[in-house]
């Protein structure tokens, strides 16, 4: 029986190939270095996710300390 073929996608960090695989410990990611690399990015805040001030709460409205 052939076992299937182990997918390759592009490494979210370096954009080489990384196989999405069980065997790919580090999966997306092509190796320990790219994941460490991405989680340092998020933890500095590098990466965002934008947010919208509710209606009403705008930095302006609030009482000065």
């Amino acid at each position: 029986m052939n076992q299937p073929t182990a997918r390759t996608v592009p490494c979210p960090s370096c954009r080489g190939p990384a196989a999405y695989a069980e065997s790919n410990r580090w999966r997306p990611f092509c190796s320990e270095r790219c994941r460490s690399a991405d989680l340092g990015a998020w933890a500095s805040e590098r990466f965002r996710v934008p947010a919208e001030t509710p209606p009403g709460e705008d930095d302006s409205a609030r009482p000065a300390h």
